[in-house]
C-alpha cells in the first residue's frame, strides 16, 4: 500500500485575518441563500419524499428555516437495513487501500469546503466561529486519521509463528452498522463514526439528531462525491422514536455506533443486547453518554490560569460538551479569590447570535433545552448561591445567560446531574484529597481536569481521579485527534476511544488463519 504522511491534525483558520474574515463572512451568506430547501430521503440510490417534514431553524433566530428534511418511517428504516445487508459483500470486500483512498478524498473535500461548513454550523448548531471552526477541523482530523489506522490494520497482524506452519491474524468486517451521532458536533461525530465504519468495510445506517439533519446532509453530499457508492450507506433522518428502535433491533443490524445521552445510551445498550429471531450475533455497541466533569483547583494553583480554564470549560458553546466543566472543586485557601475572578469574567461575556464573531457564545439548541437548562438554574439558586447569570432574555434566539452557582454541597442535584448548558456548580474543598474524593463522586467518567504545581497532588490525581481524559493545568475541552484519544468511563460510556490507536478495532473482528507447511 502506498505510504501515506505523518497524521497531523488540521490547523485552524484565523479569523484575526481580513481575507479570512472575509471569505468566512461570504460563506454565511452562501449557506443563508440555501435556507428553506428540501432534502429527501435516500435508500440505493432512490429519493424518497415520505411528506412527513422535520423543519430544522437557526437557534440563533427561530424564524429561519435552516432546511426541511423528510423523515422516515418504519418500514423505510427497515429498508435502510435490507439494502445495507445486500450491499455488505460487495463494499467489505472492496480493497482496503480503496476504501483508504474514497476516506482521504473526502477529507479533501471537507477541507477546500471548509468556510461553508464552518457556516453551516454557526446557522444550524449556533456554534460561534472559533467553535464551528474546531468542529469542522476534528471532522478532518477523524478523516485522516482513520484512514491512516486502517492502513496499519488492513494487512496481515503479526502472531507467534509454529514450527511447521504459517501463522497470521487478519481483521475483517462486522458488518451493518448503525451510526447515531449527537447534534453538538453534528459534523465532526457523524463524520468519525461514518468514517469508521466504512473504512473498516461495514456498510452503514446513519441517523442524524433531528436537531442538525442538514450538516449530516451535507456530509453525505461529500461521501458521494468523494466516490463511496450509495450502497454502502444510507443518511436515514427522521424521529428516533420512530426508527430508532427498529435500526438497532433488526436482527441483520451487527452495531451500533452511539453518541447521546445516558439515557438513550442505555436503552440502545438494552435493546441490543435482546435476541432476535433470525439473530447470528452479539450485537456490538460503541457508546458514549455525556458527562459531569470536574475541574480541581489547588491551594497553590495559579488561579488566574484556573480562572481562564474553567470558563473556557464550563462556557465554551455554551456549555453543551460532553467533556464541558459543570463543576469546579476549589481549594478554601484560593476560593474566594478564585470565585471573584472567575464571576467577573464570566459576567463581561458577550452572548448574542452566533452568526456576529463579536459573541463569545451564542445560543443553546432548542427552546427545549433552554426550558430545562433554566429550570437547573432555579434549583441551583435553591441548592447555593447564585453569583453570576441565572436568566435569559425573553425574546429572540435560545439564550442562556453564562451562569455560576456557589457554596454547592457535592450532594446538590446541579453538582450530580448532567445538564448539558452554560450552568457552573462550585464548591469548596478543605484540602486536596476531599476534592479528589468530590470529583469521583459522580456516575459519569468523562473528563477531568486538575490546576496544581503540587508534584505530589498531580500524581495522586493521575492514579486516583477516575476519568477516560484527565488534564493537568489545562482545560477540559478542546480533546485533539491522535493526541488525545476520547472516551469515558462508567457513565459517560464503553470509553471507546475516539481519535486512538484501538478506536478502528471497535469496527472489525479478528480471524485467526494456521497453515501446516510440513
Amino acid at each position: 500500500m502506498k505510504l501515506m504522511s505523518e497524521f497531523r491534525n488540521e490547523p485552524y483558520t484565523d479569523f484575526s485575518l481580513p481575507q479570512n474574515r472575509q471569505a468566512m463572512e461570504d460563506a454565511l451568506k452562501k449557506v443563508r441563500s440555501e435556507f428553506g430547501r428540501e432534502y429527501r430521503l435516500r435508500i440505493s440510490g432512490e429519493w424518497i419524499a415520505t411528506g412527513d417534514k422535520l423543519i430544522s431553524v437557526n437557534p440563533s433566530d427561530p424564524r429561519e428555516v435552516i432546511g426541511i428534511h423528510h423523515k422516515a418511517t418504519p418500514e423505510l428504516a427497515n429498508r435502510a437495513v435490507e439494502s445495507a445487508w445486500a450491499a455488505f459483500p460487495e463494499w467489505s470486500r472492496t480493497p482496503a487501500e480503496e476504501r483508504i483512498r474514497l476516506l482521504l478524498d473526502a477529507a479533501r473535500i471537507v477541507r477546500a469546503r471548509k468556510y461553508e461548513f464552518d457556516a453551516w454550523l454557526v446557522l444550524e448548531a449556533g456554534k460561534t466561529w472559533p467553535e464551528a471552526e474546531a468542529d469542522v477541523s476534528e471532522a478532518i482530523d477523524f478523516c485522516e486519521y482513520y484512514a491512516r489506522e486502517m492502513a496499519r490494520l488492513s494487512g496481515p497482524q503479526p502472531v507467534v509463528q509454529l514450527p511447521g506452519e504459517h501463522d497470521e491474524m487478519v481483521y475483517i468486517p462486522l458488518g451493518v452498522g448503525v451510526v447515531i451521532p449527537p447534534w453538538n458536533f453534528p459534523l465532526a461525530i457523524l463524520a468519525g463514526m461514518t468514517a469508521a465504519s466504512l473504512v473498516a468495510g461495514n456498510t452503514a445506517i446513519v441517523k442524524p439528531s433531528s436537531e442538525t439533519p442538514t450538516i449530516a446532509a451535507k456530509f453525505a453530499e461529500v461521501l458521494l462525491e468523494a466516490g463511496f457508492p450509495e450502497a454502502c450507506f444510507t443518511l436515514l433522518t427522521g424521529s428516533g422514536a420512530a426508527v430508532g428502535d427498529v435500526l438497532v433491533q433488526h436482527p441483520k443490524t451487527r452495531f451500533v455506533s452511539f453518541t447521546g445521552s445516558r439515557d438513550v445510551g442505555l436503552r440502545i445498550n438494552e435493546l441490543a443486547a435482546k435476541h432476535q429471531p433470525g439473530q447470528i450475533w452479539i450485537k456490538r455497541v460503541i457508546a458514549e453518554m455525556g458527562g459531569k466533569d470536574a475541574i480541581i483547583v489547588d491551594g497553590d494553583a495559579d488561579v488566574d490560569k484556573a480562572v481562564d480554564g474553567v470558563l473556557a470549560s464550563a462556557f465554551g458553546y455554551q456549555g453543551q460538551k460532553c467533556s464541558a466543566c459543570s463543576r469546579a472543586i476549589v481549594d478554601a485557601k484560593v476560593y474566594d479569590e478564585f470565585l471573584e475572578k472567575l464571576a467577573a469574567k464570566t459576567r463581561s461575556i458577550k452572548m448574542g447570535p452566533s452568526d456576529d464573531p463579536g459573541n463569545y457564545m451564542g445560543p443553546v439548541i432548542s427552546a427545549g433545552a433552554r426550558r430545562t437548562i433554566l429550570d437547573y438554574i432555579e434549583t441551583g439558586k435553591r441548592e447555593g448561591r447564585l453569583v453570576a447569570g441565572g436568566g435569559a432574555p425573553s425574546e429572540g434566539g435560545y439564550f442562556v445567560a453564562p451562569t455560576i452557582i456557589a457554596d454547592v454541597e457535592p450532594g446538590a442535584k446541579i453538582f450530580q446531574e448532567e445538564i448539558f448548558g452554560p450552568v457552573l456548580a462550585v464548591t469548596k474543598a478543605p484540602d486536596f484529597a476531599r476534592a479528589l474524593e468530590m470529583a469521583n463522586d459522580s456516575q459519569y467518567g468523562l473528563t477531568g481536569a486538575v490546576f496544581s504545581n503540587n508534584p505530589e497532588h498531580l500524581r495522586q490525581a493521575r492514579e486516583r481521579f477516575h476519568v477516560g481524559n484527565l488534564y493537568f493545568n489545562r482545560k477540559c475541552t478542546g480533546a485533539m485527534v491522535g493526541a488525545h484519544p476520547f472516551g469515558g468511563f462508567n457513565m459517560s460510556g464503553t470509553d471507546s476511544k475516539a481519535g486512538g490507536p484501538d478506536y478502528l478495532l471497535l469496527f472489525l473482528q479478528a480471524k485467526s488463519v494456521a497453515a501446516k507447511v510440513r
